[in-house]
């Protein structure tokens, strides 16, 4: 099984991405396209230089690593792809080949944690609203919404929230998606050292999130904009 999940940025995605990795059948690969986007966008983003010369800028060849043979040999593949990265030039039509995911949270919570590490960020650099036309090609491609996962719910109650989202790919569940090592994984992004503090320090989900966050100007624009695709998603998350 090709899973792909679909996120934007500080959503829980790279906690996601160890508790498959700690399934011990899963073969994890952390942001596919991100130097491919880089390269395609010359955005400034942190470590830029290090992410291009680490991945694989070729878009074309990145997509046929993702549906080609799984690392390792595993019966599991987890893609960890960010919304954003969809750029034009990025292909798309890879995505039928595999289980496609969209990993939700709500902008107030993305934008107060994304602009706590990067200043100024445009509003498509926080993924709402390449997520919901990603989400709204799928559907169309194939009759029917893709699985749709909350971040909130995850938190709030991490072994009935992947229990049911396992349940409804087909895969089997198992408590140790829960835990990890404490320090990251051997497949990180050359990023992670920006990124990746406070889920290098955990050792699994952190507990349920308290009141949305409030903030004025440009921050508080920024998540109104994404609102609606967030809420559009979530009509369907399990």
């Amino acid at each position: 099984m090709r899973i792909a999940m679909w996120s934007g940025p500080r959503n829980l995605s790279t906690a996601m991405m160890y508790a498959f990795a700690a399934r011990g059948d899963t073969a994890v690969w952390d942001e596919p396209f991100y130097a491919a986007y880089l390269r395609l966008t010359g955005r400034d983003h942190p470590m830029r230089e290090q992410i291009i010369a680490a991945g694989d800028p070729d878009p074309a060849r990145v997509a046929a690593r993702l549906t080609g043979s799984v690392p390792g040999g595993k019966p599991v593949f987890y893609q960890k792809h960010m919304t954003q990265h969809m750029v034009p030039g990025v292909p798309r039509g890879w995505m039928r080949d595999c289980t496609n995911v969209f990993l939700i949270r709500h902008p107030a919570r993305v934008v107060a944690s994304f602009t706590a590490k990067r200043e100024n960020p445009d509003p498509d650099e926080i993924g709402f609203r390449l997520q919901a036309e990603l989400f709204d090609e799928l559907a169309e491609a194939t009759g029917a919404p893709p699985l749709v996962i909350d971040s909130h719910d995850i938190r709030d109650d991490p072994g009935g929230t992947l229990s049911r989202f396992c349940a409804r790919m087909g895969l089997d569940y198992t408590p140790a998606m829960l835990t990890w090592p404490a320090g990251g994984h051997p497949d990180d992004g050359v990023w992670a050292a920006h990124w990746y503090g406070a889920v290098h320090r955990s050792t699994g989900f952190a507990g349920a999130e308290g009141p949305l966050p409030e903030f004025s100007g440009a921050a508080a624009r920024m998540a109104e904009t994404a609102l609606p695709f967030y809420e559009r998603l979530a009509a369907f998350r399990i």
